[in-house]
């Protein structure tokens, strides 16, 4: 799939990524160059309908045969491109990975930002995310839930991998710079901000977990830099 997403940083800027495929699976070679070399419409819609169906019906009950009725193809060229429903389903988590790290790379490279401005400008930017993948999150929040899911452990491996690897960088260059307590333990700093943007990015999917206890009306950019400032005054080195 190839599309823009464009999310709103905490100083009110527009940044906008462009999406593109991005090949990460070893064991799909055999099948990608047939599939890849399709127009891009038409990749886009497989894709489309794949994730639709994955997030619809979860892995076990995901349809070959619904897939292809509303693509209008054959089911072989589905097998053709993907060798299997495990096969399809393998790309398309490596492309939404692979989309989900992008925003958070230009973060991560952007000069001229202090740790906590980037991790506010990952809240929004992994919000925008969701916003404009809604199926393909709705197809995580299954994975994390449903302990049956094929392959769960795996997957979920690497997306918390990434991820960690992501936070890693940044509390690493965050305590060299002195904007974070030099004492801080490296590992357990990344679990909390993991934790807390994981389950902040469930809230903005899932609005119902937190009725009740949420303030009401409060925008997702408000939201952000509320999370922001309370981490900042936990981690924050107070001395510099």
């Amino acid at each position: 799939m190839t599309e823009k997403l464009t999310a709103y940083t905490s100083n009110d800027h527009l940044v906008t990524i462009t999406i593109r495929h991005f090949k990460e699976q070893e064991n799909m070679s055999r099948v990608q160059p047939t599939f890849d070399n399709l127009p891009e419409e038409k990749r886009d819609r497989v894709l489309q309908e794949a994730t639709r169906e994955f997030a619809d019906h979860g892995y076990e009950q995901a349809s070959i045969n619904r897939m292809v009725k509303r693509l209008g193809i054959a089911k072989g060229s589905l097998f053709k491109y993907f060798g299997n429903k495990k096969g399809l389903f393998e790309y398309l988590f490596g492309q939404a990975l692979a989309e989900f790290k992008r925003p958070l790379k230009a973060i991560r490279d952007t000069s001229g930002k202090d740790f906590f401005q980037r991790i506010e400008n990952s809240f929004l930017a992994s919000a925008a995310f969701i916003d404009s993948h809604p199926h393909l999150y709705s197809i995580y929040l299954k994975m994390l839930f449903n302990e049956h899911f094929p392959m769960r452990d795996h997957f979920l491996g690497e997306i918390r991998g990434a991820h960690a690897k992501y936070l890693r960088q940044l509390v690493q260059n965050g305590i060299e710079s002195g904007q974070l307590r030099p004492e801080l333990d490296v590992d357990e700093t990344v679990f909390i901000l993991h934790s807390v943007l994981d389950r902040f990015l469930q809230n903005h999917a899932v609005p119902s977990l937190d009725k009740g206890i949420e303030p009401e009306k409060q925008r997702l950019k408000d939201k952000a830099r509320a999370m922001t400032d309370f981490l900042r005054h936990g981690l924050g080195n107070t001395s510099s």
